[in-house]
C-alpha cells in the first residue's frame, strides 16, 4: 500500500476529512469542551508528518494513542519541528498519568526508530510504500528491551515537559504574589 492511500484511509477512519492542513483554525475537543487553535505555519509543517507517523506506527487517535505517538516522536527526535516538540512534550506528560505503561513502551520503541521529521514531507514521500518506509524507519522490528539510558532520557524529557507546560505560569504567579504581598 502506498503511504498516500494509508494516510487517506487513516484520515477517513478518524473522521478528519482531508486533514484540515490548510485551515486557518483547527477545531479540537477536550472531552465535551470544544477548542479552536490557530493553525500556525509551524503546525502546518509538522501535522502532515505526525499523521503519517500514525499510519506507520499503528498508534491510534484515541487519547492513549495520541500520548503514545507523542512519546514515540519525542524519543525518535522531532528535529527542527518546533510545534511537534511543544505539543508532543505535553502529550507525553499527559500520557505519564493517563496511560503510563503504553507511553513508556512507545518511548522505548521510539528510541530505536527513525522518523519522517528527518526526511520532511513531499509528494514523493506519499508515493512510497508503507512497508518500505517501515523498514527504513526500523519500525519492522520489535522494540528492544528498556535500558537505563531509556529511563534517563524519559525522565529528562518529562522534566522538559513540565517546564514547557507549567513554566509560563511562574512569572504571572510571582507577579500576582508580589502585588498581593
Amino acid at each position: 500500500m502506498l503511504l498516500r492511500d494509508a494516510r487517506d484511509a487513516y484520515l477517513h477512519d478518524a473522521g478528519l476529512g482531508d486533514g484540515g492542513y490548510d485551515l486557518p483554525w483547527v477545531k479540537l475537543r477536550m472531552g465535551r469542551v470544544p477548542l479552536a487553535i490557530p493553525n500556525t505555519a509551524s503546525r502546518k509543517r509538522a501535522v502532515p508528518l505526525h499523521d503519517l507517523h500514525h499510519c506507520l506506527t499503528g498508534y491510534g487517535t484515541d487519547w492513549a494513542g495520541e500520548f503514545e505517538i507523542s512519546a514515540w516522536e519525542i524519543a525518535s527526535n522531532c528535529r527542527g519541528y518546533g510545534f511537534a516538540w511543544y505539543i508532543n512534550l505535553q502529550g507525553m506528560l499527559a500520557g505519564l498519568f493517563y496511560s503510563p505503561r503504553r507511553t513508556w513502551r512507545a518511548w522505548v520503541r521510539g528510541r530505536s526508530n527513525r522518523n519522517l521529521y528527518a526526511i520532511g514531507f513531499s509528494d514523493a514521500l506519499l508515493q512510497r510504500s508503507v512497508d518500505e518506509l517501515r523498514r527504513e524507519l526500523l519500525l519492522d522490528r520489535p522494540a528492544p528491551p528498556a535500558t537505563l539510558g531509556n529511563a534517563a532520557s524519559f525522565a529528562a524529557a518529562q522534566v522538559a515537559a513540565v517546564v514547557i507546560s507549567f513554566g509560563p505560569l511562574v512569572v504571572p504567579f510571582l507577579a500576582l504574589r508580589a502585588l498581593l504581598a
